[in-house]
């Protein structure tokens, strides 16, 4: 079984179409992305005891919150230290492990489900189901990278969008499964788990299976690199531990926790947020497709941006995001309290749209300033980034909110300072985007180190890849 993992027996043989590629990598987004659906259960789980309402033994929202939080956490923990294992491994055993630790995830927060015990579930879905979303999350982005050299945003676009839309998909599935076991003695919670632990490990398991990277030095057919080359875009590597001693990996570390601390604490709230200040007006079902259309935008965002940033260039696209977000943050107080609906809901879809092509072209990016030899580890170690902004976001939103209506202000406008203090957060992006520049040369890898450094890439090996793709023994 371990030969059948090696890094070797993934690499592609002769005349294997790329294209390939993306349908295996998304078969895991499309599953880990489901995180984003989770407050599906919020309500379940607060009633697994008195079944039609919460009893006084139930679990309160204020526990089953920290559950999401955790799987964040863990996401970018995993992600960080699972990074450089998975440069040695590849990414067939890596998508593996994520699809082994997501699925029984989900298996053994059944088990908390059944035994009420929180802890058991925040250490199914929270801490090993997290790791499965960090391991599952980068483990196809270096590969997508190579197999597209000449559209790097394009190809991390097409994964990460999955991501982006596992909600559309694990929303209807948890409920009409919970639906499906509801009983008079069962929210139908439990055995929602266990069925959604095997389905989503079969999935992840066939992406595994079916993922392939490319031999060394491979290059798309009749593509070859630009002579002129843009300073933004390196020809050389830097090694994943060399990372951590330049400021470029700082600022854009920067870049995403900022970005992404604004995004995900109104994505958080939208539900919340449209039904407080447009009151009377939008249902508790209507919020519900307010939230599902922000899906699609933050989904198509992922998609649309990354491909653009391969045209006008990643920094130029993070400008974007920058200039943009700072002015539909802070005009999302003025046209709330103008009752605009229309214009709020395009404001948040635009916002969300950007906040998705943070996340899809982050990778491109890494791999213009770092090279690409290593850049699944180094986007590893930058999505700490993520798990920071998971708790920082909706900690801003809550904490802020809450002290406002504390001090007598009206819930409909208790998150205009929320607004305008994410707004400060981005114009603070904006300036370490800003002070982006090209490594430095005396962090690059020497050319005929590649193969060799810290026994990550053996010469043998690539040796014995080379005598693969040509047929010779």
């Amino acid at each position: 079984m371990s030969g059948f993992f090696s890094r070797q027996r993934a690499v592609a043989k002769p005349n294997y179409n790329r294209w390939m590629v993306p349908p295996a990598a998304l078969a895991v987004h499309l599953c880990i992305g489901q995180a984003y659906a989770f407050s599906v259960f919020n309500s379940p789980l607060t009633r697994i005891i008195g079944i039609t309402e919460s009893a006084p033994d139930d679990w309160k929202l204020t526990s089953l919150g920290w559950i999401f939080s955790l799987a964040i956490v863990f996401l970018g923990l995993s992600a960080a230290f699972g990074g450089k294992w998975l440069e040695k491994v590849g990414p067939r055993l890596t998508m593996f492990v994520a699809a082994c630790c997501f699925g029984g995830g989900f298996l053994v927060a059944a088990l908390g489900v059944y035994l009420h015990q929180i802890w058991i579930v925040y250490l199914g879905y929270g801490v090993i189901g997290g790791v499965g979303l960090g391991l599952g999350y980068v483990s196809p982005v270096s590969t997508l990278i190579k197999w597209f050299p000449n559209r790097r945003g394009m190809a991390t676009g097409m994964a990460i969008m999955g991501f982006g839309g596992g909600a559309m998909i694990g929303a209807p599935l948890s409920i009409l499964l919970m639906e499906h076991f509801q009983s008079a003695s069962s929210v139908g919670v439990m055995e929602t788990f266990i069925i959604m632990g095997c389905v989503y490990f079969l999935s992840m398991l066939i992406g595994s299976f079916t993922i392939r990277t490319p031999p060394e030095n491979w290059q798309p057919k009749g593509w070859k690199p630009p002579i002129v080359q843009n300073d933004m875009i390196s020809q050389h590597h830097v090694h994943i531990d060399q990372v951590l001693k330049t400021p470029q990996f700082y600022l854009l570390w920067l870049v995403l926790c900022l970005n992404v601390t604004a995004g995900i604490g109104v994505l958080g709230q939208a539900s919340v947020m449209i039904q407080e200040i447009f009151k009377g007006t939008i249902s508790a079902a209507a919020a519900a497709g307010f939230v599902g259309l922000l899906s699609l935008f933050n989904m198509g965002g992922r998609f649309f941006w990354s491909s653009a940033s391969d045209f006008i260039g990643r920094k130029n696209t993070y400008f974007i995001f920058f200039v943009f977000g700072i002015a539909l943050y802070s005009s999302v107080p003025t046209i709330g309290a103008s009752g605009n609906m229309g214009l709020f809901i395009l404001l948040y879809a635009l916002i969300l749209s950007m906040y998705g092509g943070v996340f899809s072209t982050i990778p491109a990016y890494l791999a213009d300033i770092f090279g690409t030899k290593y850049v699944g580890g180094i986007h590893g170690r930058l999505l700490t980034a993520w798990a920071t902004a998971g708790v920082l976001g909706p900690v801003l939103i809550n904490y802020i909110r809450e002290f406002q209506i504390e001090q007598g202000v009206a819930k409909a406008d208790a998150y205009s300072v929320t607004m305008y203090i994410m707004a400060g957060l981005l114009s603070l992006g904006f300036i370490c985007n800003a002070l982006i520049r090209p490594v430095h040369e005396k962090h690059h890898i020497k050319q005929e180190d590649l193969d060799e450094i810290d026994g990550i890439f053996p010469r043998s090996d690539a040796n014995e890849s080379e005598q693969t793709l040509t047929g010779k023994k």
